[in-house]
C-alpha cells in the first residue's frame, strides 16, 4: 500500500518537522512494516510552468515526425515573449495548455535544462510528458495536457503536487484495514497520540423504497449491499488534477471521472467500490452464486467461464460482474474520449465474504484491486458512508444530480464481542502493563471496553482480524511496543547434546565439504514427470508419492522420493550462469508413503501430549529417510603447470559413496549394477550386507538430455539411515606397526564379466588374518595374450604382523591362500 504523505496529513495533523522518514520508524514501531519511502521530486528544480501553445510549425526531412513551437509561459521567462522550443510529441494542439520546462531547470534523475540547437532550430526548454516529470503513467502516453482553465504562467511543481514523500507499507494478509489511507492514519494517529479526522464520518440518508432495486439471493455471500444512483454527469468531465495525482501516487492510472472517484474512495477509506452505467443495467440488481457453466465478459476482455461457488452481481440478462473482484463489460462507464459518454451512474458498494471472493480470484488468476481488499477483510460498516462519498464527489466534480433514492440491502448480525482477563497482556507478554493501559489501547484501535478484572471487549468493524483474547493481547503489546519487551534467554539443560544421526549428518557434510563437494539444498518439491526422465520402471517404488493438499507450486505437488531431481536442476543453473567444474551434494529427507494410509489425530494443546498420542501421529506420517547423494560434471582436477588434469567420471561418484560409508563405519560392497538414471554399463550397486543400499555412476546420456545437464554427468545417492544402521561409528585409534610390511603382488586372469569386489573379497577372505591391505592397481584386456572373454586384475597385497617380522614363507603361503579361495568363487587363475 502506497501512501502519499500529503494525504495522510489531511486526516491526522502531523507536525510540520516531521519527515517521511520519522513517520515510517513510527510505524514500524507500531508493527506496520513499511519497506521504503520514496521521495518524489528530490532533484527536480524549476522553473517548471504552465504554458499555452501558440503555433505549431511542422519540421520536414526528418527521420521522425518533428514540431518548431511557440510558447506562452506568461512572466515565467522573464521577458513576456513566446518560448520557442522543438518537440516531438503528437498528442497536443494549439491553445492546448501544456507543461513547460525553462532552462535551469533539473528534472528528475538529474537531467539538467538549457537552451540548445536541434533540427536546425534553438529549443529554449522542453514541454513535458508525465513520465519526464516522474510522475506515472496517466494513460496519455504523451505529453501532459491541462484543463483550460489552467492559469499560465502557474507554477507547474505546485500545481501538480510533484514534491512529496509516499511510504510503502507491506500489509499482511490480517491487516485489510491497512490497505487505506484511513487505516494507515488511524495507525499514525495512535502512534502520535494525535486525533484522526475519520473521513468515513459523512451524513448518510437512511434506506428509503426509491433506491434502485437490489435483490441478494446468498446473504451469507454478500451481507450487505448499498446502491446509489447519481444522474446528469458531464461526458466531457475529467479528474482534476489533484486526483489524478493522487491516484498516480498510490500506484493506480487514471481511467475517466467515474472510474477515477470509485478508485479514489476505495483507497481513502478502503470499500471497493463499482459503478454500472445506469444506461446498461437491464433490471433488477441481483447477488447470487453462479449457474456452473455461466460466461461472463469482465472489463480486461476475457471471456470467463464460471464456476458454481463464484459470487456474481446480475441482472435480468445474467452476470454483470464478478462480485468483489471485477465488473463486467456489458455495464462498463464509457470513457470521456467516447461521443456517447455514459451520464447516469448506479453505485455499488457492498460487502462480500473474504473466503469467497479469495477463492474466485486465485480460481480465475484475477488478482485485483478489490479482490485484495476485500480477501484481507473490509470494514462492512463503511459501505454506505463510500457510496455517499462517491455521490459527492460525482456530483462536484462532474455536475450530477444524487437521485433521493437510498437502497440498503443489510444481513442482520451482531457485533463480536470477547471476554478478556485485564491482565492477560500482562501474562503474554511477561510486562506489567496494568488494567489501565490495556483499556486505553484497546479503545485507540477503536474497541469498546467495559469491565474491572474480566473486560469485555466490543471488536471494532474495521478490524475483523481480532478473534480471540491473544488478539487482544496482541494489540496492546505492539502498540506499546515490541522493543519494550525484555530478552531472556533460555537455559538448556546441561547434558543433553547431538543425536548420533545427528553427529554422522554433520560428519558426513563435513567429510564431503573436504572432499571437495559445495552442499547444494533444494526444496523438498517435485512433479511425477521427472521419474519418466529418470528412467524408472513403471512398477519402481521411488514412483509411489505423497501428495501436498496445497502445493506452493502445481507443477510440483508432490514430496520427493530422491535427492538427485534437485541437484540436477542446481547443477543446471550453476552450469548456466557459466560454473562448469561443479561437485555438489545435499543431505535430507526423502518422504516414501506407508502401506496403511492414516489420518492425523489433532494433538491438543493444553497439556503435553501423551507418548501413545505423538506415537499414533508418527504413524500417520509418511516415512522420512535420510538420504546423501553428490552429482559432478566437468574438472574433476584442473590443468595447470602441475599437470594435464582430470575430468569428473562414475569413479569419483563410487568414491563419495565409499567416504559416506567410512564416516558411519559401514563395511560397503561395489558392484556391477543397472538402474534408472544410470549408464547401464557404468553404473555401480551399493550394497551393506544383503541389502542395496544406493547407486553411483555416470548418467544415462537419455537422462542427462532430460534434464539439460552437461555431458559425462555423474552422480550418487545413498540411504544415509540404513548406513547408520549397519555401521559402527565408534572412533577406531590407528594401530602403528614396529615390524616392516611384507608385500605381494599377484594377477589373476578371470572372465569379464566378473565384478572386480569379488575377486578382491574372496583375496581378503583367503589371506587370513595377516593381510594388511589389498588395492587393484591394473586391469588388462587383450585377447591374444589372455584369450577371449578374459580381463586380468593386478593386486598388491600388503602383510604385517603385529608381534614379529613375516618371513618370505609366511607371506607367501598368505599369498597362495588368498589366490586359492579366489579361484575357488571366481573361476580366478594365476596370470602366467
Amino acid at each position: 500500500m502506497r501512501v502519499p504523505l500529503s494525504w495522510l496529513r489531511e486526516y491526522v495533523d502531523l507536525p510540520a518537522t516531521e519527515t517521511g522518514r520519522d513517520v515510517q520508524a513510527k510505524l514500524v514501531s507500531a508493527g506496520l512494516e513499511v519497506e521504503t519511502v520514496e521521495h518524489l521530486g528530490a532533484d527536480l528544480k524549476g522553473p517548471l510552468v504552465v504554458g499555452q501553445v501558440l503555433t505549431i510549425e511542422e519540421l520536414e526531412g526528418f527521420k521522425k515526425p518533428i514540431r518548431f513551437c511557440t510558447v506562452d509561459v506568461g512572466q515565467a521567462n522573464g521577458t513576456g515573449e513566446p518560448q520557442e522550443i522543438v518537440c516531438g510529441a503528437r498528442n497536443f494542439s494549439v491553445g492546448d495548455k501544456v507543461v513547460v520546462v525553462l532552462p535551469g531547470a533539473t528534472l528528475p534523475g538529474g537531467f539538467s535544462i538549457s537552451a540548445r540547437k536541434t533540427y536546425g532550430k534553438t529549443s529554449h526548454g522542453m514541454i513535458c510528458s508525465g513520465d519526464e516529470l516522474g510522475m506515472g503513467d496517466d494513460g496519455s502516453h504523451g505529453i501532459i495536457v491541462l484543463p483550460p482553465e489552467t492559469e499560465v504562467g502557474k507554477d507547474a511543481i505546485e500545481l501538480l503536487e510533484l514534491v512529496d514523500e509516499v511510504l510503502d507499507i507491506a500489509v499482511t494478509a490480517n491487516r485489510g484495514d491497512c490497505l487505506s489511507i484511513r487505516g494507515v492514519a488511524r495507525e499514525a494517529a495512535i502512534a502520535y497520540g494525535l486525533p484522526l479526522s475519520d473521513p468515513a464520518l459523512l451524513d448518510v440518508p437512511g434506506p428509503n423504497a426509491y433506491g434502485y432495486p437490489v435483490e441478494v439471493s446468498d446473504p451469507l455471500g454478500c451481507d450487505r449491499f448499498t446502491a446509489r444512483t447519481v444522474t446528469g454527469l458531464s461526458p466531457e468531465a475529467r479528474s482534476p488534477i489533484w486526483l489524478q495525482r493522487r491516484l498516480q501516487k498510490v500506484g493506480m492510472r487514471p481511467i475517466s471521472l467515474a472510474v477515477d472517484v470509485t478508485n479514489y474512495v476505495m483507497m481513502e477509506l478502503g470499500q471497493p467500490l463499482h459503478a454500472y452505467d445506469r444506461s446498461l443495467v437491464q433490471g433488477t440488481i441481483g447477488v447470487r452464486r453462479a449457474t456452473e457453466g455461466e460466461q461472463i465478459k469482465t472489463l480486461d476482455g476475457v471471456e470467463r467461464k464460471l464456476h458454481a461457488e463464484d459470487l456474481v452481481i446480475t441482472d435480468e440478462r445474467g452476470p454483470i460482474g464478478l462480485a468483489g473482484v471485477m465488473g463486467g463489460a456489458n455495464t462498463e462507464i464509457a470513457d470521456h474520449s467516447e461521443a456517447e459518454g455514459t451520464t447516469d451512474v448506479v453505485i455499488e458498494a457492498a460487502h462480500f465474504d473474504a473466503v469467497s471472493i479469495a477463492r474466485t480470484a486465485r480460481r480465475h488468476k484475477l488478482s485485483s484491486e478489490a479482490s485484495r481488499r476485500f480477501e484481507r477483510g473490509v470494514d462492512p460498516a463503511a459501505a454506505a458512508a463510500a457510496a455517499q462519498r462517491t455521490v459527492d464527489l460525482l456530483v462536484l466534480l462532474a455536475g450530477g444530480t444524487a437521485e433521493a433514492g437510498v437502497t440498503e440491502v443489510v444481513a442482520p448480525s451482531a457485533p463480536h464481542t470477547i471476554s478478556v482477563p485485564a491482565d492477560h497482556p500482562d501474562k503474554v507478554a511477561g510486562v506489567s502493563y496494568g488494567r489501565e493501559t490495556v483499556v486505553r489501547r484497546l479503545q485507540e484501535v477503536g474497541c469498546d471496553v467495559y469491565g474491572q478484572d474480566e473486560l469485555l471487549v466490543t471488536v471494532p468493524s474495521w478490524r475483523p482480524d481480532l478473534q480471540e483474547i491473544n488478539d487482544l493481547a496482541e494489540e496492546v503489546i505492539r502498540l506499546e511496543g515490541y522493543e519494550n519487551l525484555p530478552s531472556t534467554l533460555p537455559r538448556p539443560p546441561a547434558g543433553r547434546g547431538l543425536t548420533q544421526r545427528q553427529r554422522l549428518h554433520r560428519r558426513v557434510g563435513r567429510v564431503l565439504a573436504g572432499a571437495g563437494y559445495v552442499e547444494a539444498p533444494n526444496y523438498p518439491f517435485l512433479g511425477e514427470q521427472v521419474f519418466d526422465q529418470l528412467l524408472l520402471d513403471a512398477d519402481d517404488p521411488k514412483r509411489r508419492v505423497v501428495k501436498l493438499t496445497n502445493p506452493l507450486n502445481d507443477e510440483e505437488p508432490a514430496l520427493r522420493t530422491s535427492l538427485l531431481p534437485g541437484l540436477f536442476g542446481a547443477l543446471r543453473r550453476n552450469d548456466g550462469r557459466g560454473s562448469h567444474d561443479l561437485a555438489l551434494f545435499e543431505t535430507g529427507l526423502v518422504f516414501l508413503p506407508r502401506e496403511e494410509q492414516r489420518i492425523a489425530a489433532v494433538l491438543p494443546v493444553d497439556r503435553r501430549p501423551t507418548d501413545e498420542e505423538i506415537a499414533e501421529l508418527d504413524a500417520a506420517l509418511p516415512e522420512q529417510p535420510r538420504h546423501v547423494a553428490v552429482v559432478l560434471a566437468g574438472a574433476r582436477e584442473q590443468a595447470g603447470w602441475w599437470g594435464k588434469g582430470r575430468p569428473a567420471d562414475w569413479a569419483d561418484a563410487v568414491e563419495a559413496a565409499r567416504v559416506v560409508a567410512r564416516e558411519a563405519g559401514a563395511e560397503l560392497v561395489v558392484r556391477g549394477g543397472q538402474y534408472g538414471p544410470w549408464h547401464p554399463g557404468r553404473c555401480a550397486e551399493l550394497v551393506v550386507g544383503d541389502t542395496v543400499v544406493g547407486h553411483a555412476g555416470e548418467l544415462h546420456p537419455r537422462v542427462v538430455k532430460a534434464f539439460g545437464l552437461p555431458a559425462r554427468t555423474s552422480a550418487m545417492e545413498l540411504d544415509l539411515d540404513a548406513l547408520e544402521a549397519a555401521g559402527d561409528d565408534t572412533p577406531q585409534a590407528p594401530r602403528i606397526s614396529t615390524f616392516p610390511v611384507a608385500t605381494q603382488d599377484v594377477a589373476l586372469v578371470v572372465d569379464k564379466f566378473v565384478p572386480h569386489a569379488e575377486v578382491e573379497a574372496a583375496l581378503r577372505d583367503g589371506a587370513g588374518e595377516l593381510l594388511e591391505g589389498i588395492r587393484l592397481f591394473d586391469v588388462y584386456e587383450n585377447e591374444e595374450q589372455l584369450g577371449d572373454g578374459k580381463k586380468s586384475l593386478a593386486y598388491a597385497l600388503r602383510f604385517r604382523a603385529g608381534d614379529r617380522t613375516l618371513t618370505v614363507d609366511e607371506a607367501s603361503a598368505a599369498r597362495d591362500a588368498a589366490i586359492a579361495l579366489a579361484g575357488e568363487r571366481t573361476g580366478a587363475v594365476l596370470r602366467g
